[in-house]
């Protein structure tokens, strides 16, 4: 293979459902599939993508295992260091912002024995929610977890600026979300009925009591609610949807190892959640051909669902929009499945994982030969800057001081 990356360690914690992972997994697969040797490095491999996972991708568990908890992450990244420094491969790959936290042990390795790193930002750096003052410590520490990674890879354009101007290095760049098969069809025809399906971890920041809220404001007889997943809150929202009075039209038939067959059966699906990543599950229902109303919790809802064909989108938390929202595409002629799969046709996983592997060659082809990314400078705009020879202000001082406590 040449100056390519032949081998390519993933760090993983563990091996839940959540969409980072999920991804990895994902593109493990299809990487190993292509010829490249690939590697989970996991913390522990408890989890359902356990099953996943193909058999051509190596899963080397930390020993002792490392169960999430406090300081786990700092531990994780410990081990991950000594498996790199013994392994050698040539690319380690870094999915999702949770698992940042590992880098700097990494970065402690010797040159030679440190590989080629490239850090996924899965998560807006900018984030609903999070004042100023709370974001000037989180991009002080974002600056610091991926000061020495060769690349990062966003999510979208928006995000790819605010990493560069946060990280004061031009290189970061745009792959889409791999949420889709390349073999993925639309479902034909358009769904009928008014089966709304709302699918994740019953878990507050999902949103789903909001879900109910809205469904029992749509007062509509002939819409059913489906919530398709587990979690702490199950007891919960089904009291609240006995007290709303719609509990005879809402089912919460548990975790599904795959949503399709029940978008197959929904109208539109809905997403309330306060806060997503690059929402996958957004993509899906666009590739499989069903509308989407969901909360502004994503850019995939600002990006996808903006011209209205594609679905609405509502306020966080606001019931009544949603309720509303949801009307408004209950009531409409069902749209062409069709349409609503091109327009997500960028996220299919073949030639995703080989924009990857290009990222991925590269970085190895530039560390065995002249440098070529280069740092921009100076750093400034909202990553924070103080200009040379001035002390920063008390306020800011003291920022630092509990952002290095907290590191």
């Amino acid at each position: 293979m040449g100056d390519k990356a032949r081998t390519i360690a993933i760090v993983l914690h563990d091996l839940p459902l959540g969409g980072s992972e999920r991804i990895a997994v994902r593109l493990a697969n299809r990487w190993a599939a292509s010829g490249r040797r690939v590697t989970l490095f996991c913390g522990t491999r408890e989890g359902p993508l356990a099953d996943l996972i193909h058999a051509d991708v190596e899963v080397v568990e930390a020993d002792p295992p490392i169960p999430r908890g406090r300081g786990s992450r700092k531990a994780l990244g410990q081990a991950t260091a000594a498996f790199v420094a013994k392994q050698r491969p040539d690319i380690l790959f870094v999915p999702g912002n949770y698992h940042w936290p590992i880098l700097p042990a990494v970065d402690a390795l010797p040159a030679d024995q440190r590989p080629g790193v490239i850090a996924q930002i899965g998560t807006p750096l900018y984030r609903h929610g999070r004042g100023a003052l709370a974001q000037i410590p989180y991009n002080l520490k974002t600056r610091y977890q991926l000061r020495r990674v060769d690349r990062a890879i966003s999510l979208s354009d928006s995000m790819t600026d605010d990493a560069n101007r946060t990280l004061g290095r031009r290189i970061t760049q745009c792959i889409r979300l791999p949420a889709l098969n390349d073999d993925d069809h639309a479902f034909v025809p358009p769904a009928s009925g008014k089966l709304i399906l709302a699918a994740g971890r019953l878990v507050k920041e999902k949103g789903f009591d909001v879900a109910l809220r809205a469904f029992a404001l749509l007062n509509d007889p002939e819409a059913e609610l489906v919530i398709v997943g587990e979690g702490e809150r199950r007891a919960e929202l089904e009291a609240l949807a006995t007290e709303l009075g719609v509990a005879d039209r809402v089912r919460l038939p548990g975790y599904v190892p795959d949503i399709r067959p029940w978008l197959k059966l929904a109208r539109t699906f809905l997403l309330t959640s306060w806060y997503e990543g690059y929402a996958a599950v957004i993509v899906e229902a666009l590739g499989a051909g069903r509308p989407v109303v969901s909360t502004d919790c994503t850019l995939a809802a600002r990006e996808l669902l903006s011209e209205g064909s594609n679905g609405r989108v509502a306020p966080i938390g606001d019931a009544v929009a949603l309720a509303e929202s949801l009307r408004q595409v209950l009531e409409a002629p069902a749209p062409d499945p069709r349409v609503l799969a091109r327009s997500v046709a960028d996220y299919r996983i073949g030639p995703i994982a080989e924009a990857y592997l290009q990222v991925f060659d590269a970085v190895v082809a530039q560390r065995t030969g002249p440098a070529t990314i280069k740092p921009f400078a100076p750093f400034s705009g909202r990553a924070l800057s103080i200009p040379a020879g001035r002390r920063a202000p008390a306020s800011v001082a003291r920022l630092r001081s509990a952002w290095r406590r907290s590191a």
